[in-house]
């Protein structure tokens, strides 16, 4: 179960990860992502995005940790964070669902869904 939660946590991170890079470097997909107020992302939002992609790298390892992979998986800061993930996605989801831009809501909110469910089967274990 944990490695099955694990496998579509990284899947989505790096999904997430790539799309952010893509709006970062001006494609006009923006109306998925930062509210979808922007075709294409201004500046300070583009760095946001790039922001986001260190963030994904963040969570993918800190997951992978918790599941086993990468060492550290009964350590105090490591399952805390978890947790603190876990509930960070749940705010997320509920950010998606309130969006403004209806692209954002019926793409992210999904998404964010499974993440928060794949981080919660992480934390359990």
């Amino acid at each position: 179960m944990v490695q099955v939660a694990l496998t579509a946590a990284l899947i989505l991170l790096a999904v997430l990860g790539i799309f952010q890079v893509l709006v970062a470097l001006g494609l006009p997909y923006g109306r998925f992502v930062w509210g979808g107020q922007h075709r294409r992302l201004p500046p300070k939002l583009r760095v946001g995005s790039l922001i986001a992609v260190l963030l994904y790298v963040g969570f993918a390892a800190l997951l992978s940790s918790r599941a086993g992979v990468l060492p550290g998986s009964e350590s105090f800061i490591v399952r805390v964070l978890t947790w603190v993930l876990f509930a960070y996605l749940v705010i997320g989801i509920g950010m998606n669902a309130i969006s403004r831009s209806r692209s954002e809501r019926w793409t992210m909110t999904p998404t964010t869904v499974v993440l928060a469910l794949a981080t919660l089967a992480i934390a359990l274990s």
